[in-house]
């Protein structure tokens, strides 16, 4: 499971427990509460009626006129009030419906007669009332004395409906409270993990041996753990590459100084001057060899080295490749090969006009290289979908099968047709040139004869930001 589903899972499951305990608690109360607040109401009505009525029922009257108005008024409500004596009879009911009866046992008339809080919750009222009522005494008294009580009820359906109304309406904005807070954890949960895939892909890219740019983190730990991964990188990159690059450089410079130290030895002793002649030759030759190593192995070094291009340019690619067969009119010539150029003019792409030109530089010397004398070299450029695709052809031996594997292995080289050995550094260049501005680069034979090589690079700059 992805880091980031693990993350909104895990929110998102406190989350849901903690709404669930909240809304439980409140919809609980919210029965509680309503009852809680009519009791106190009613406790309020009953003890304000009882001082009222407390002369009439000290006179014993059955029926006076304010008993009257108050059943009256009872008429209009939902509250049922009883008044019984000392005794617990009742003496008044504005149902009419329980006068005469014994009231004494009941929790409402037989606390208050005996100077407690009354009140009761029963389903023996009448149907009409909603089967479950709520009832609430008062003291009538005269006095210090206790001469009867007051009793108001009200069924609990009354308020039912208020309660159902409340629960609901906790319930509908307690599930938009947890709609809102799982948007705001795929909020979280997609920039955290946006951020650590970033990580995860650059992370990838430096395993794989890609071009990898540390990417935007932010300034959260992640991105802190980023650059504390790319200076790990870099710093055990650059152990390793120096390493390599001391073994092979001294690898490759032993023939060309052995040679030096030899031909030098011999030209202490006493020789014709047409033979000295020839060993300084062979002594210039050889320091050319490591002048031209050491400069493409530099240049290499680089490329290999630099992890994006920052300022890559618009490029005329048809002028390009007119640049590029500038470089080496005199070696075309020297060799009498034609070179035929193919571009559409309008073609452009972006990049780094100076490492495009020696990268494509050195295709076109490969070509010359194994061309034979009189045959003719082509460079093309076409578009393919959203790249660019650059070739080189020839028309020599081609790639032998045991070579395909290995032609872009620095160091490697195939001996060319005029004996000359190139330092094989030519199609690491290029490759690395390729990858840092998004592309590839491949050598194959072509299907007539000869070798094709192929630069295909993307048109847009974006390719070359994430390269």
């Amino acid at each position: 499971m992805k880091i980031g589903l693990r993350i909104l899972l895990g929110y998102f499951l406190i989350v849901g427990l903690a709404a669930w305990f909240l809304l439980n608690v409140f919809v609980q109360e919210v029965k509680p509460g309503a009852r809680s607040t009519l009791e106190a109401a009613m406790n309020d009505t009953a003890q304000l009626l009882a001082q009222v009525v407390a002369d009439d029922v000290r006179d014993g009257a059955s029926d006076p006129a304010l008993l009257a108005k108050i059943a009256a008024a009872s008429r209009n409500t939902d509250y049922r009030i009883t008044i019984t004596d000392a005794a617990g009879i009742v003496r008044f009911d504005s149902a009419g419906k329980a006068v005469g009866q014994d009231y004494s046992r009941w929790n409402d008339v037989y606390l208050t007669l005996r100077g407690k809080y009354g009140a009761r919750m029963s389903s023996d009222s009448p149907r009409e009332y909603g089967g479950v009522a709520m009832y609430v005494a008062a003291p009538v008294r005269d006095g210090a004395n206790t001469i009867g009580v007051l009793t108001v009820s009200k069924p609990i359906s009354s308020v039912q409906g208020l309660i159902e109304r409340s629960q609901r309406k906790i319930l509908k904005w307690g599930v938009v409270l947890l709609g809102l807070s799982l948007l705001i954890g795929i909020a979280i949960t997609w920039r955290m993990a946006s951020t650590v895939n970033k990580l995860m892909v650059f992370v990838e890219d430096v395993q794989a041996g890609r071009k990898a740019v540390m990417p935007k983190l932010g300034s959260s730990e992640i991105s802190t753990l980023g650059h504390a991964l790319e200076a790990m990188r870099a710093k055990l990159e650059g152990k390793d590459y120096v390493e390599t690059l001391m073994h092979t450089l001294t690898h490759e410079l032993k023939s060309p100084i052995a040679a030096i130290q030899a031909t030098a030895e011999l030209l202490e002793e006493e020789m014709p001057p047409e033979q000295r002649r020839q060993f300084l030759s062979t002594i210039q030759a050889q320091n050319a060899r490591q002048r031209d190593l050491i400069d493409k192995l530099l240049a290499l070094v680089r490329v290999e080295k630099q992890q994006r291009i920052d300022d890559a340019a618009p490029l005329d690619v048809a002028g390009l490749l007119q640049d590029v067969a500038g470089d080496f009119q005199a070696r075309l010539a020297a060799r009498k090969l034609q070179l035929a150029i193919e571009a559409d003019p309008t073609l452009q792409l972006r990049g780094d006009t100076l490492l495009l030109r020696q990268a494509l530089g050195n295709l076109l010397d490969n070509a010359i290289g194994f061309s034979p004398a009189g045959s003719m070299v082509r460079m093309a450029a076409q578009r393919s979908d959203d790249h660019v695709e650059i070739s080189v052809r020839d028309a020599g031996p081609g790639i032998p099968a045991y070579a395909e594997a290995r032609l872009f292995e620095r160091f490697y080289s195939l001996p060319r047709p005029d004996g000359a050995k190139s330092t094989g550094l030519g199609l690491p260049f290029v490759r690395e040139v390729a990858a840092l501005h998004g592309g590839s680069a491949q050598v194959v034979n072509g299907e007539g004869g000869g070798c094709r090589a192929t630069l295909l690079l993307p048109l847009h700059a974006e390719r070359i930001a994430s390269a």
